[in-house]
């Protein structure tokens, strides 16, 4: 299955596609630049179907935990000073997303969504130590009845040129279900009240709904 935010994507690969392997004979006599130019247009299209998947996954829905909202890797766990919601110290972790990692970010806990606020900005390498707050980013905060409030940033990388955010303020949303896409390389962060217990290590792979962040 795929996310619907890259229908149109998809489509337009399609028809490109399938252009090319048409047209492929008319645009050179030379045998082997055909097969070439068939072999790039599929691997193309292989690409933008295997970007957008959607893998559908059993979430165990809980309040004592709280989840991976993406897949990719762990790059940083520290304390950081947040300067725009909560302007103290938190708990931050890092999940970093290569472009052929699914880009589906989902919501890592229940509760309401208290604010939600999109930031443009540059585009530095996702894993740059300030792109989190100059880089384009999406700021969400969610109160939960177990850990209070916990923040996560959609952070855009060299690549990404859009990111998708569907939490609105005043939102009751549910652990594991889509809070979001962005596309074409990406990185989001967590940020949890100091001491946190973190339940994953630096470097671990994450699956976006099924690794537990943390547990109570």
């Amino acid at each position: 299955m795929f996310h619907k935010e890259g229908s149109k994507i998809i489509l337009i690969a399609v028809v490109i596609t399938v252009a090319l392997l048409l047209l492929s004979d008319t645009i050179t006599d030379i045998f082997w630049i055909q097969k070439v130019i068939q072999v790039f247009a599929l691997f193309l299209l292989i690409m933008v179907l295997q970007f957008f998947r959607n893998p559908k996954r059993e979430v165990d829905n809980s309040d004592n935990h709280i989840i991976a909202p993406v897949d990719g890797k762990v790059v940083v766990i520290e304390e950081v000073f947040e300067p725009e919601y909560f302007k103290d110290k938190r708990l931050m972790v890092s999940i970093f997303m290569s472009p052929i990692n699914v880009h589906v970010t989902r919501y890592a806990l229940n509760g309401i969504v208290k604010y939600s606020k999109y930031h443009p900005g540059k585009y530095l390498v996702a894993w740059h130590p300030k792109a989190s707050e100059e880089n384009e980013r999406t700021t969400v905060v969610i109160n939960n009845r177990i850990y209070g409030e916990v923040m996560y940033r959609q952070i855009a990388g060299a690549l990404a040129r859009r990111i998708v955010n569907y939490a609105q303020e005043g939102m009751r949303v549910v652990q594991g279900k889509d809070a979001g896409f962005i596309k074409f390389g990406s990185r989001v962060d967590l940020y949890f009240p100091i001491g946190t217990p973190i339940d994953v290590q630096l470097g671990q792979k994450a699956i976006g709904g099924k690794t537990v962040i943390t547990k109570k």
